[in-house]
């Protein structure tokens, strides 16, 4: 099964993430498979799992929550075609192939100074998540994130034995 989470930049420009069966560890942690250095983004936000026949994604107790097509998720089956919203990041899942045509949905990285991130940081429990705000001096993560892209370093995890797909090993 190939399965690639597709992104857009603001200036159009696409990058696709290709995900290995078995677990993606997904934050802004150093040990995170598919790291995205980003405030809104927790040390180890959710995990995307590839099985043989499905795929699916599980948020791992972030503060800002995992989105599936607009709507917060705990843990949710993916189908080709689906939006993924971590953090300020949108990405489209695509599923051997499907669908053939990705349409842009861009992710907007906003530069705001430290104490508008605090005043961010406050925001409710369950809210939407804030528009990506990376603070000033550090590094651009979308390009972290393109860094990845060119890389094959997602390796399978076991976090805590436990399998989103119930008795089907991945």
């Amino acid at each position: 099964m190939e399965v690639l989470l597709v992104m857009f930049k603001d200036d159009g420009s696409r990058k696709e993430f290709p995900l290995s069966a078995g677990k993606t560890l997904v934050g802004r942690s150093e040990e995170c498979d598919l790291r995205i250095p980003l405030p809104e983004i927790s040390r180890k936000h959710s995990i995307v799992m590839v099985g043989n026949n499905n795929v699916a994604v599980r948020d791992l107790g972030s503060a800002n929550g995992t989105y599936v097509n607009n709507k917060r998720i705990s843990e949710q089956e993916l189908v080709a075609g689906d939006h993924l919203v971590i953090g300020p990041v949108v990405f489209t899942v695509r599923v051997n192939g499907e669908p053939k045509h990705v349409k842009p949905v861009q992710t907007r990285v906003e530069t705001r100074g430290p104490a508008e991130l605090k005043k961010s940081a406050k925001g409710k429990p369950g809210a939407a998540a804030p528009a990506a705000a990376v603070a000033a001096g550090e590094d651009d993560p979308i390009s972290a994130l393109e860094a990845l892209a060119g890389t094959d370093d997602t390796a399978e995890m076991n976090l805590d034995g436990s399998s989103i797909f119930g008795d089907q090993e991945s």
